[in-house]
């Protein structure tokens, strides 16, 4: 039965969770979307539990309630500035949940089957469905992004531009113009990734 990246990564985090936030150490409380979020962080070297955590704080900023708009991440005055805010932080968190889901794929990934690896072959299929859990989980992902990017480019928002989200703002813009395509990239590496296992499947296991 396959697994999905969201259930792996639950069954993981589980036992870190409860160890991490029982330390006495630990004393930040996260409540809302922008709690969660300034938790996440990328690594220099990340690792498959960087990874792991990192995608369980996006997660959980996706599922919590946004702070009042004066703890927002961006300078909010008006009700329309707050709407559209609301609609690029969504669509953010949504594309950094498929940027850390590829990194753990590519973890596991491999991205050729050589002749001579027929006799590790049984481990690298265990990691490339690994990988393929994590990149089919970045369609919904993807799916969520578009739909927040759409409601985030609404007539009404045409000339209101939050500068101190820029970032947010240009991946908006690249998602609505197709410049941003993580369907296009995903389908490419399925493809791939599903030839080197057809590869890992016709070999004969061998001594080389």
């Amino acid at each position: 039965m396959k697994v999905s990246a969201k259930k792996i990564a639950a069954i993981i985090l589980a036992g870190f969770m409860t160890i991490f936030f029982s330390s006495p150490a630990f004393s930040y409380v996260a409540k809302y979307k922008e709690d969660y979020y300034k938790l996440y962080h990328i690594h220099y070297q990340q690792l498959p539990d960087d990874c792991i955590e990192n995608i369980y704080w996006l997660e959980q900023a996706v599922k919590a309630d946004f702070a009042n708009p004066y703890y927002a991440m961006a300078k909010i005055e008006t009700e329309i500035q707050w709407e559209k805010y609301r609609c690029l932080f969504m669509m953010h968190v949504n594309l950094k949940l498929i940027e850390q889901h590829l990194r753990l794929g590519r973890i596991y990934d491999k991205q050729v089957a050589y002749f001579y690896d027929a006799p590790w072959k049984e481990e690298y299929k265990r990691n490339l469905e690994k990988s393929k859990s994590c990149y089919e989980a970045c369609y919904y992902y993807w799916e969520e992004a578009k739909l927040w990017a759409e409601k985030a480019s609404v007539s009404k928002f045409n000339f209101l531009c939050l500068t101190d989200i820029q970032n947010w703002e240009d991946e908006r813009e690249r998602v609505s113009t197709g410049t941003l395509n993580y369907k296009r990239t995903l389908d490419r590496e399925l493809e791939r990734l599903n030839k080197v296992l057809d590869d890992l499947n016709a070999m004969e296991e061998r001594k080389y």
